[in-house]
Order: C-alpha cells, then structure tokens, then sequence
C-alpha cells in the first residue's frame, strides 16, 4: 500500500503561492525530490478549519505526481553521471614464484645459471693470474734482452778503451784528443759500463784472471802487482776479466 505524501507548506519547500516554480538547487548540490502542487488552494472554510487545526490534508493526484519527478530524477541523474559502481574493482593479485624450491624448474635452472657462472669466474681468475705472469715474464726478458744488447755494443768498443788506457800510461792522450776520450768514458759509463783492476788490489778469481804468478814478501795474501788490461763490468754482470800478475806471499 502506498503511503500518500503530506501536504507540503508553501513556505517550507520554498514554493510561492499559486503554484509557481520552485527554486532551482545550487550547482553541486545532490538531486532532490521536488513536489509540485498543482491544485488550487480554495479558500473555503474547510481548507481554512483545516489549516487552524493543522490537520494533514492529503492532495489528491500529488502521489502519481511525486512519484513521477522521481522518476525523471533518477533518470536524468544516470544520464548525466552514470551508474554508480558500487565499489572499486577487485583485481587478484599474482601467485608468488617460489624460486627456491628444489623440485621446481626454475629453481634448477638458477642453479645451474650459479654453477656456470662460478666456472666461468674461475675462468676470468686464472686467465687473469695468467696474464699477469706473462706481462712479468716480457718485462724481465725485455731487460735482459737490453742488457745483452748494451753489453754487445760496450764489448765491441772495449779494445778502443784499452788503446786509450795506453796512451794515457804513455802521455799521449793529452789536448783535445784526451778531451774527447774522457767523454767516450763518461758517456759509456752512463750505460753501466764500470771499469775495475787497479794494483794493489786483492787477487779475486771470479774477476780477475791470472797470467803471471810470483811470490813477494811485501803481501800478506794474493795481490795484483800488475794490470796488463782492465776489467770491466757492466751493472752487476762481469763483462770481461782483469789480466793482471799475481803475488803470493812466501
């Protein structure tokens, strides 16, 4: 059973007497049931007893009228802002992958991506120790092939520095000529070229060799009395021997 609306008051729902439009709502405002009454207010003294006695008095025809703008309500509220949904969609969330699982597939093929990759990082380690030694070992070849090259080069020119020691013993290398013989000397020596074997020196058989032997009483130990031709060194390697005259204590 429908209930019938009571009559609205003129002055609560903002109508103007004699029926005429009511107020548009304010923009934002939510939509809102708006009751027209169409019937005539008769001043009869029925109406008017009615109205003393604020008794309700039910409109006729207002009910269809009523329920008819709430209707166009409805519809107009879903044309213009569409169905409302009744809540955010529900989206399921992805299954967790279990990586770590042994029996799984993806757990032996990460497994097998480990055992490669630390195969292949004992690759790199030993390909790099290798490398290294390498680069040590062309260092140190690189030296002693120089060093074999100076020490060509330096004992070609030796029988030239002997020539020059005997004209020096003889006073010959004096003026310009000895000028240019202490240069030859200096310039050698720059390249490691050390000369050794003077008199006096204590007879040693790794770097001299001797072609006289005698005995002295002056000696306390095996002395070179006498320099035939010096020796030469070159770093710390005997490029050539001293010929020199031993004397051995008697």
């Amino acid at each position: 059973m429908t209930q019938k609306p009571r009559a609205a008051d003129p002055a609560a729902t903002g109508s103007a007497p004699g029926g005429s439009a009511p107020e548009e709502p304010a923009a934002g405002d939510g939509p809102r049931v708006v009751i027209r009454n169409n019937r005539k207010i008769g001043k009869s003294e029925e109406a008017a007893a009615a109205a003393d006695a604020g008794a309700d008095v039910p409109a006729e025809g207002l009910v269809e009228e009523a329920e008819v703008v709430v209707d166009e309500i409805e519809i107009e509220a879903t044309s213009v802002g569409g169905p409302v949904p009744a809540g955010p969609p529900v989206v399921d969330a992805p299954a967790p992958v279990d990586g770590g699982a042994t029996g799984s597939p993806l757990g032996a093929e990460l497994e097998a991506l480990r055992a490669e990759l630390d195969e292949r990082t004992r690759d790199l380690q030993r390909v790099s120790a290798e490398y290294a030694n390498y680069r040590k070992r062309v260092d140190r070849d690189r030296g002693v092939v120089q060093e074999q090259a100076t020490g060509s080069v330096l004992a070609a020119l030796l029988p030239i520095l002997d020539d020059l020691d005997r004209a020096r013993e003889h006073g010959d290398l004096v003026g310009p000529f000895g000028t240019v013989a202490d240069q030859l000397t200096t310039a050698l020596g720059k390249f490691g070229l050390t000369p050794f074997g003077e008199q006096g020196d204590p007879f040693d058989p790794t770097r001299h060799e001797a072609v006289a032997h005698q005995t002295s009483p002056d000696v306390t130990e095996p002395t070179c009395v006498q320099v035939m031709r010096r020796g030469y060194l070159l770093g710390e390697r005997l490029l050539r021997p001293a010929l020199v005259a031993v004397a051995d204590p008697e």
